[in-house]
C-alpha cells in the first residue's frame, strides 16, 4: 500500500509540475519569474499529489468509511487543497475567489456525490457482469 501511494504520488507531482511550467509557459512567457515563485508552482504540485496521489487512492481504496463520510472528507479536503494551490499561484486572485468558498463547498459536495453514484453504479455493474461470466 505505502509503496503503490508513494508511487501515486510521485506521479501526480510530476504530471503536475510538467502542466503548470507548460502552462506558465504559454501565460506568463513575457513575464519575468522569481526563483521563489518556482517553489510555488513545486507546492502547487505537491498539494495536487498530495491530494490525488495519495489521499483520493487511501480514502476510497484502502479505508473502510462509509461513503458519505469519504465524499465529504473528500469534498472539504479537495476544496481547501485547491484554495492553497490558488493562493500560492496568485494571492490577488485568492482575494477573488474567497467569497466564493461556501458556494465551491456546496458544489464540491454535489459532484462528489454525483461522481461517487455514478463509480458505484459502475463498479456494481462489472462486479454483475465478472459474477455472471463465472455462473456460465
Amino acid at each position: 500500500m505505502i509503496n503503490q501511494l508513494k508511487q501515486n504520488f510521485f506521479q501526480v507531482f510530476t504530471i503536475t509540475s510538467l502542466w503548470l511550467t507548460f502552462l506558465a509557459t504559454l501565460f506568463l512567457k513575457d513575464q519575468t519569474i522569481s526563483m521563489l515563485y518556482l517553489w510555488n508552482i513545486a507546492g502547487i504540485a505537491v498539494i495536487s499529489a498530495g491530494l490525488f496521489g495519495v489521499m483520493y487512492n487511501a480514502l476510497w481504496n484502502y479505508f473502510s468509511l462509509k461513503p458519505v463520510w469519504n465524499i465529504l472528507i473528500s469534498s472539504v479536503l479537495n476544496t481547501l487543497g485547491g484554495l492553497a494551490a490558488v493562493w500560492l499561484f496568485s494571492k490577488e486572485m485568492f482575494e477573488i475567489i474567497l467569497p466564493w468558498v461556501p458556494g465551491m463547498v456546496v458544489l464540491s459536495v454535489v459532484l462528489h456525490t454525483i461522481a461517487f453514484y455514478f463509480y458505484a453504479k459502475m463498479e456494481s455493474k462489472k462486479t454483475a457482469e465478472e459474477l455472471n461470466k463465472i455462473l456460465k
